[in-house]
């Protein structure tokens, strides 16, 4: 398997070498994950090329080429909104958000006595189905399901990392001064200090803006670390810290997000597990990437850009028919067999009964060109995720282009439509996709356009069949094929 942990920045990499002795023990207790973790799969050694995907952001910022965070500003009315929202989304989340997005900012512990996104994720399985899931992962039930994934070892929920992508963008993060004489904020790393580490490339764009001071500098607030005694996710009092004033958080760039991207290919993979509950599933893994503007450390392009980077690393693994047989089908057999034998039920019968997923990330405040991003139910959790896929951006690129879906991405709707053909799979894509313009479009590109796929939308699609044909008749229900 590619091994990505050379690649990581921020909380994990201080955990990286210790995480990984945990992970080989618990494999040595547990035969089946031992095999999943040791075979070899075509798509180990053939990742998603990140930089490669990720090409449109050079239309917005080019790095100097040093990944000292200094660049050129491309296109100033982009990057303006981009730092208008991640101020707007830092200063009016509620505290209850904020505690949130420590939450998901926080990876696993050498003796597992903390947790990562693949557990807070969970909360879009709702109330009953994800303290099940929690319970299972904590206790060792479900082994094949940790192997598969897992934020830090997990063959498909750390399969991609994002170091190679930071470097060749090496964008400044929110929280860091445009002034490179700010004053160093007490007990930050020395190599964290704005002489050495500021986003004074930004500076003509940030002077005299609303949502900066005088200097240039974003008005974005640090959030506190806290310790978690919920004991919601673990059964131990964990320390939560975003890690501002850290070598690995402050010099690394900001673009891709490599938590969204974390979240989003833990997110996916549950998705695909269950896709009963897909939709909420997909929206938890959303807001958990929001959550990164939440605590000031990214921007919304950030967050689109960790989304691509887990569309495509999850349709690459179900597209390698050995690792679909051999890992994702025998981990949805066992999480789907565990979840009915503990709960006593149908998964039909929980989800009726159980409290589903909920969000209120602003307190009922709509964020500035959108909603107030409030999720109640599997209607209002797709247009959450929907909205998010843009963040409200103009379309600055080519409108009016065909649907532009990549190839494999198919693959990602196999359990969610089992019974139609790859081809229908990738027209019911193509029906829900994005219009074309967006930042970080990518349809003019032979590999298709991750940035336009609502996954949300596509699994939770009522299907017309007719003659071979099929036509999106509508989302954000149950999914399900109608015969026309």
């Amino acid at each position: 398997m590619t091994s990505t942990l050379n690649g990581l920045t921020g909380p994990r990499t201080r955990r990286a070498g210790v995480a990984v002795l945990a992970a080989a023990s618990l494999a040595l207790a547990v035969p089946a994950t031992a095999h999943a973790a040791t075979t070899t799969y075509p798509s180990d050694s053939t990742p998603p090329n990140l930089v490669k995907l990720l090409a449109g952001y050079n239309s917005y910022w080019i790095s100097g080429g040093t990944n000292d965070l200094h660049g050129t500003v491309v296109n100033s009315k982009v990057l303006a909104h981009d730092d208008q929202l991640a101020v707007w989304i830092n200063q009016n989340a509620t505290k209850a958000q904020q505690f949130k997005a420590l939450q998901d900012a926080e990876y696993q512990t050498a003796d597992n006595t903390a947790y990562d996104q693949s557990y807070t994720v969970s909360t879009g399985l709702g109330s009953e189905l994800g303290a099940l899931y929690v319970k299972g992962r904590n206790s060792g039930a479900l082994p094949l399901t940790s192997a598969l994934i897992n934020s830090s070892t997990g063959t498909s929920g750390a399969y991609v990392g994002t170091s190679a992508a930071k470097t060749a963008f090496s964008h400044p993060r929110p929280y860091l001064p445009t002034d490179a004489t700010a004053t160093a904020v007490t007990g930050d790393d020395a190599a964290c200090a704005p002489a050495k580490v500021n986003a004074s490339s930004q500076a003509a764009i940030r002077v005299g803006k609303s949502y900066a001071d005088a200097k240039g500098n974003l008005k974005i607030t640090r959030v506190a670390k806290v310790t978690d005694t919920t004991h919601q996710f673990s059964a131990n009092d964990v320390t939560l810290d975003a890690g501002y004033g850290t070598v690995g958080i402050c010099t690394g760039g900001s673009f891709p997000s490599g938590h969204t991207t974390t979240a989003f290919q833990a997110g996916i993979t549950l998705a695909t597990l269950v896709p009963e509950l897909a939709p909420e599933v997909l929206a938890r893994a959303s807001e958990a990437g929001n959550d990164r503007i939440v605590l000031g450390v990214h921007y919304p392009l950030d967050i689109i850009g960790g989304r691509i980077d887990g569309e495509a690393a999850l349709a690459a693994r179900w597209s390698d028919a050995k690792y679909r047989t051999e890992v994702l089908e025998p981990a949805r057999k066992e999480l789907l067999n565990y979840l009915t034998k503990t709960s006593g039920k149908t998964l039909a019968q929980v989800i009726k009964k159980q409290k589903a997923y909920t969000s209120n990330p602003y307190g009922g405040k709509k964020i500035p060109g959108g909603t107030a991003q409030i999720v109640t139910n599997r209607k209002s959790a797709v247009k959450v995720y929907s909205e998010r896929l843009t963040y409200g951006f103009g379309r600055s690129g080519t409108k009016g282009l065909k649907a532009s879906v990549p190839t494999g991405a198919e693959n990602l709707l196999i359990t969610t439509f089992p019974k139609l053909t790859s081809a229908q799979r990738k027209s019911v894509l193509a029906q829900t996709e994005l219009a074309s313009g967006y930042p970080l479009d990518q349809s003019q590109a032979a590999s298709g356009s991750w940035e336009r796929l609502n996954l949300a939308a596509a699994m939770s699609a009522t299907v017309k069949l007719a003659h071979g044909k099929v036509t999106v008749v509508s989302t954000g229900g149950t999914a399900k094929v109608i015969k026309g």
